[in-house]
């Protein structure tokens, strides 16, 4: 059977599980760097990472502040008080035996999430709780052995968990890349997800339409990118269902994702809570926080995506347009905030809409080019200027063009309309001047046929004599007063 005819007997439902890594200095109980990228194996650990006897944890404040943020993020309550657990089992990346996290009282309550797709509908994903626990370390598998590098080890992350309210492989895609940017939007995590900031678990079962109960469910760890939740989702999905219809059953286990060959496979069977062994840590304080602080940090966040969504459509913008400016903003923060630019113009809605448009239309694809380098220059001004300019009719859209991409890799800010002056760009836009080439064109023995085709009604060839106009005066005369004239002599 097909993709769709499965589809057409069975439901897909989907629950996600998120690690976010923490954008701390230190990791969360121990003073040691939290940045281990590049760094030679077991070169940022401490005693505590180690677990060592009597080597005791202290808290890390800074992600806790992160954790009060991400609450917000995902529309959920921050608990007043919170509590560590000990979660046990066995990994050689886990030195204490154990890992810490938050079982039974975690800092972030329900929440709900509303994340676009790419149709320009929505899909709402409740969020069960997010909890913060450190991450274990890391197994390099050679052959038939393996080394450990305890780097990693004591990460601060939370975990998001959502409810299984995803029905669709689009779904769990669109689920994913919201959580990316709420989270990097609200400064909680830096987003690197080749090194894996943020890790996806999809959760997925399969039933046959209309059934009472979900069915066993198998759990495709660590996923790093949004195509492969996506992928990940559609393979999975087919799996259980072609097993289905065989009449076999379905195995709760954790499987693991090959990105290389687009397939799951099996790798250990799918414990449950209590085959950990959850236990209260007795070595960390609760988390107490009081309304003040949390209301306090949480003021202090940047706006979130949804508030730049409501913001962008105020100024006319599409859903396509809105989207392509919140993944440019991740992707090119750090060398220019293009959002930015444009709330600077939100007091004039026209000129907010302009810029808008011409960074998803010009800047984004220029900042896409590894080649491309960005200036010091200050781009919004830039902008400004080449908007007032086309505003006055003094450039085409085609000179700002390149007005614009002659600039805005240098390092100075320039009088914008002297320098589009200088290299000729600036249109004659003087009536007298234009019309006398009008007419030069009208009566040349080559635009007889053109000038006949427009006395008879057809519109369409009036290209043609403002493709004349526009050679004759070497590409200065002002296309639209051009053919303003045309119109009135013919």
């Amino acid at each position: 059977m097909t993709t769709e005819e499965l589809l057409q007997k069975y439901d897909m439902t989907i629950g996600i599980e998120c690690h976010v890594q923490l954008a701390t200095n230190t990791k969360l109980f121990s003073a040691t760097d939290n940045d281990a990228r590049d760094k030679a194996p077991n070169s940022v650990v401490s005693p505590i990472d180690y677990g060592l006897p009597g080597m005791l944890p202290v808290l890390n404040r800074a992600a806790v502040d992160l954790a009060i943020k991400a609450g917000k993020a995902l529309g959920s309550e921050v608990a007043r008080v919170s509590r560590f657990d000990r979660k046990h089992y066995f990994y050689p990346d886990l030195p204490k035996g154990y890992q810490t996290t938050q079982m039974y009282h975690p800092i972030i309550l329900a929440g709900e999430i509303e994340a676009p797709l790419e149709d320009g509908s929505s899909v709402r994903v409740r969020i069960h709780h997010a909890h913060m626990e450190e991450d274990a370390g890391k197994l390099t598998h050679y052959g038939d052995y393996s080394l450990v590098d305890l780097n990693r080890a004591g990460t601060p992350l939370i975990e998001i968990v959502s409810e299984p309210d995803i029905h669709s492989a689009a779904e769990a895609k669109a689920f994913a890349t919201e959580l990316y940017r709420r989270m990097t939007f609200a400064g909680v995590t830096h987003g690197d997800l080749y090194h894996g900031n943020m890790r996806f678990d999809v959760n997925l079962s399969v039933a046959p339409k209309g059934a009472s109960e979900l069915g066993n469910r198998a759990e495709v760890k660590n996923l790093n990118s949004f195509k492969s939740v996506e992928k990940a989702a559609e393979y999975e999905f087919r799996r259980q269902a072609e097993l289905l219809e065989k009449g076999e059953r379905i195995v709760q286990e954790t499987r693991g994702w090959d990105d290389a060959k687009q397939t799951t496979s099996s790798q250990r069977s799918k414990e449950d809570a209590q085959d950990y062994r959850y236990m209260p840590d007795a070595d960390i304080p609760p988390i107490i926080l009081t309304d003040e602080e949390i209301n306090r940090i949480q003021s202090e966040m940047p706006r979130l995506p949804g508030e730049w969504r409501e913001l962008l459509r105020g100024v006319g913008l599409d859903h396509l347009q809105i989207e392509t400016l919140l993944d440019a903003e991740n992707e090119y923060r750090e060398r220019v905030s293009i959002l930015t630019i444009v709330e600077s113009f939100i007091a004039d809605t026209a000129k907010a809409k302009f810029v808008a448009i011409w960074n998803v239309n010009t800047l984004v694809p220029l900042l896409r080019d590894e080649s491309f380098s960005l200036g010091a220059i200050d781009v919004a001004l830039l902008e400004s200027q080449l908007y007032d300019l086309m505003q006055s009719s003094k450039l085409s859209s085609n000179s700002a063009k390149a007005v614009f991409e002659e600039l805005i890799a240098t390092d100075e800010t320039v009088d914008v309309e002297g320098y589009a002056e200088s290299k000729g760009y600036i249109q004659e836009s003087d009536e007298n001047a234009i019309a006398a080439i009008v007419d030069e064109v009208i009566a040349d023995p080559a635009s007889a046929k053109a000038v006949a085709d427009i006395r008879a009604g057809n519109d369409k060839v009036i290209g043609f004599l403002v493709g004349q106009i526009m050679k004759k005066s070497q590409g200065k005369a002002n296309p639209a007063l051009a053919q303003k004239l045309i119109r009135e002599r013919l």
